[in-house]
């Protein structure tokens, strides 16, 4: 077909969190620019987070995503430990440990069978995919309420916990109350590794992305709550030595940052996370792994699916085997007196690295704050997929070619809202 002006709208993105944009300028067969204009105002919980008490941080920071609450309790914790000079008691780093494989299972799963398989089944909702495969809805639902019953017991409530501080907990569960969740969790590790099996009949395009990867990793296992930070280009370096390597930026198109490590656009998230890690993975997930074709490395975007299915087959059968192991911490937390100094902490957000710093003055009042989430860490690899996306498509018809625009941004699980420190879709021929 000859390649003449178009104009293609989408007033709305559908199947990611938040509002946005994406504006795409073609002349002939170059893709000139492909943007992401995220036009959602900014947030300032950096800048209200100014003046509170050091203790503050972990609840008012998981307001920032009702879907990764605990990924932001959890780095803000990190980072104010860090600044007090203080260590969880392994029972409780364990429990925090356990309440993130809760969230893992449940965003995950979320991802997967509402936001994701449609796109796979050619169905525009979850609602259209739910008349032809009930079952399939029904089953990812089922994984999700298991995760949610995990952060309910440990968090206090799913959305946003209300029982993780400083230190630890403000109370712990009893073993029984643990142990009443293997069977529902035993049976949604069965419904997880069916998904993994069903996903990996879908067709992906064949593509992959030689961006540069970032993702945390501990030495042991798979790193979900903690580690240091690795790159797929030899770096690993501990979450004090983030700010040397990963600067953002701001352009003029994104109310969100774009970061770059050291110079260069990166990836973070389940492909990043697989693809250094893989080998750290429990022995049933690294099996289902290889069953549904996935090698050590996945860096076709299309086939994250099979990446976070793995992943949810893992965070429940860590949790089970936490569960297991589980004793009755002696105390919900240490004692964590302010310190004066600078806290740096990561942790492995569904949707990649999330990165928390604070600076806390003698008197505990945080005197500065940077939140780096994976979403704006992302971005300016998502464009350049989108660019390569739309020249490989400049064949199709406007709705295919925004169809094709629309999964390849669905492939990230973006979360807009957490980035705005989408998708009306524009797009101009000439």
């Amino acid at each position: 077909m000859s390649h003449r002006s178009r104009q293609l709208k989408v007033s709305s993105l559908a199947r990611v969190e938040g509002e946005g944009a994406l504006r795409i300028t073609v002349d002939g067969t170059t893709v000139e620019r492909a943007e992401l204009n995220i036009y959602e105002p900014p947030r300032f919980f950096e800048a209200f987070l100014r003046g509170r008490a050091y203790t503050e941080p972990p609840d008012i920071t998981s307001r920032i995503c009702g879907i990764c609450p605990v990924a932001y309790q959890v780095s803000a914790c990190n980072a104010i430990e860090q600044a007090c000079g203080i260590t969880l008691d392994p029972p409780l780093a364990d429990l925090r440990r356990l309440l993130y494989c809760g969230e893992w299972i449940s965003s995950h799963s979320l991802h997967i069978h509402l936001l994701h398989i449609p796109d796979f089944y050619g169905y525009p909702d979850a609602i259209a995919l739910a008349a032809r495969h009930r079952d399939l809805v029904e089953q990812g639902l089922a994984v999700k309420k298991a995760g949610n019953s995990l952060m309910e017991l440990l968090g206090g409530r799913a959305i946003h916990p209300i029982n993780v501080r400083v230190g630890g907990f403000y109370a712990v569960p009893a073993r029984a109350e643990l142990t009443s969740l293997a069977e529902q969790l035993r049976r949604a590790l069965d419904d997880a590794i069916d998904t993994a099996r069903r996903v990996a009949g879908f067709e992906f395009p064949d593509v992959e992305l030689d961006h540069p990867m970032l993702a945390a990793a501990e030495p042991h296992r798979y790193a979900i709550e903690s580690g240091d930070v690795r790159t797929s280009t030899g770096l690993r370096f501990p979450a004090t030595e983030f700010p040397a390597h990963v600067v953002e930026r701001q352009v003029p198109h994104s109310t969100a940052l774009h970061a770059l490590l050291d110079g260069a656009p990166y990836l973070t998230g389940p492909l990043a996370r697989y693809t250094l890690n893989s080998r750290q993975l429990s022995p049933l997930a690294r099996q289902i792994a290889a069953d549904i074709g996935l090698g050590d490395e996945c860096r076709n975007p299309f086939r994250s699916i099979l990446v976070r299915a793995v992943e949810v087959v893992y965070a429940l059968d860590e949790a089970l085997r936490l569960i297991a192991g589980y004793v009755v911490p002696p105390r919900p937390a240490v004692p964590a007196p302010p310190r004066a100094g600078v806290g740096h902490g990561v942790s492995e957000a569904p949707r990649g690295l999330l990165y928390h710093r604070y600076g806390i003055g003698p008197d505990g009042i945080v005197g500065s704050a940077t939140i780096i989430p994976p979403t704006s860490q992302n971005q300016a690899v998502i464009e350049d997929d989108l660019r390569r996306a739309v020249a490989a498509g400049l064949d199709l018809d406007d709705a295919a070619l925004t169809a094709l625009c629309e999964r390849t941004i669905r492939n990230y699980d973006p979360c807009i809202s957490c980035s705005a420190h989408f998708l009306e879709l524009q797009m101009t021929r000439r």
